[in-house]
C-alpha cells in the first residue's frame, strides 16, 4: 500500500517514516501545502496522512482543494491542535480520520489499517481475511487452515495488497504503483518472481495469472 504523508516536522516525520515502512508501507514524504495539493491528486495513493499546521497552505485548504477535485482516498489528518471546533472542521472537510499529537504510533499503525479495510467495504475485520487467509500484519505472517507461514517483507506487501482487492484483476503496472514510492525502481519483473514464491508458500489457485491483463487473488468476486 501507498501512503502520502504531508508533515513539515522533520524529525517526526523521520520517525513516521521509519515506523511506516517497518509495517510493510511504500510512503511518500512532503512537507508543503501546496506540493501536497498537486502530488496528492497526481499520484495513486491508498491512503494520506496530512497535517493541518503546514507551511505554503493549511492542511485543512488542502484537503478541502482534494475533496473538491474527487479525491476519494482516505485522509487521517494529524494535528498537536486538540480542540472540538477544528476537528470538526477537519472532518466536514472530508478527513476520515482525526488523530490528535502526541500519540502512540501504534494507534497511528491500527487507525491505518481499519481506514484501509473500511475503504474496500471490510468493516468489521479485526484483521485481514479472504480466500481463507488470515494476515497478521503486527507479525507480517499469514495463517492458511490454521498453518502459520512467513512472509518475506516483499512477499507480506504484495499479499496483502491482494487480500484488499481480492476478485479484481491487477496488472503488473498498477501493482507496481501501489506497492513502491515514487523514488523506488519499479522492475514488473520482481512482482512476478514474488508473485511465484506467494504461489509456493500459499497454493498456486490461490492467485491467477489473467494473460495480458494481470493477476486474480482470491477468484471471482
Amino acid at each position: 500500500m501507498r501512503l502520502l504523508l504531508v508533515e513539515d516536522n522533520v524529525p517526526l516525520a523521520d520517525e513516521l517514516m521509519g515506523s511506516l515502512k517497518g509495517q510493510g508501507y511504500a510512503v511518500d514524504w512532503l512537507a508543503d501545502g501546496r506540493d501536497a495539493v498537486y502530488q496528492g491528486s497526481s499520484e495513486p495513493y491508498d491512503l494520506i496522512v496530512l497535517d493541518l499546521g503546514l507551511p505554503g497552505l493549511p492542511g485543512l485548504e488542502v484537503l478541502e482543494q482534494w475533496r473538491a477535485a474527487g479525491l476519494a482516498v482516505p485522509v487521517l489528518i494529524l494535528t498537536a491542535r486538540d480542540s472540538w471546533a477544528e476537528r470538526i472542521e477537519g472532518l466536514k472537510a472530508g478527513a476520515d480520520d482525526y488523530l490528535t499529537k502526541p500519540f502512540h504510533p501504534e494507534e497511528l499503525q491500527l487507525r491505518i489499517q481499519a481506514l484501509l479495510r473500511r475503504a474496500r467495504g471490510m468493516v468489521n475485520q479485526p484483521r485481514l481475511e479472504s480466500a481463507g487467509l488470515h494476515l497478521d500484519e503486527s507479525r507480517q505472517c499469514v495463517s492458511q487452515n490454521g498453518v502459520d507461514t512467513q512472509l518475506t517483507a516483499a512477499e507480506f506487501r504484495l499479499l496483502r495488497y491482494f487480500m484488499l482487492h481480492p476478485g479484481q484483476i491487477l496488472s503488473k503496472s498498477h501493482l507496481a504503483e501501489h506497492l513502491y514510492d515514487g523514488e523506488s525502481e519499479r522492475d514488473s519483473n520482481v512482482l512476478e518472481v514474488h508473485v511465484n514464491h506467494l504461489r509456493r508458500k500459499l497454493g498456486r489457485e490461490v492467485i491467477e495469472t489473467r494473460r495480458g491483463q494481470g493477476y486474480m487473488f482470491g477468484g471471482a468476486a
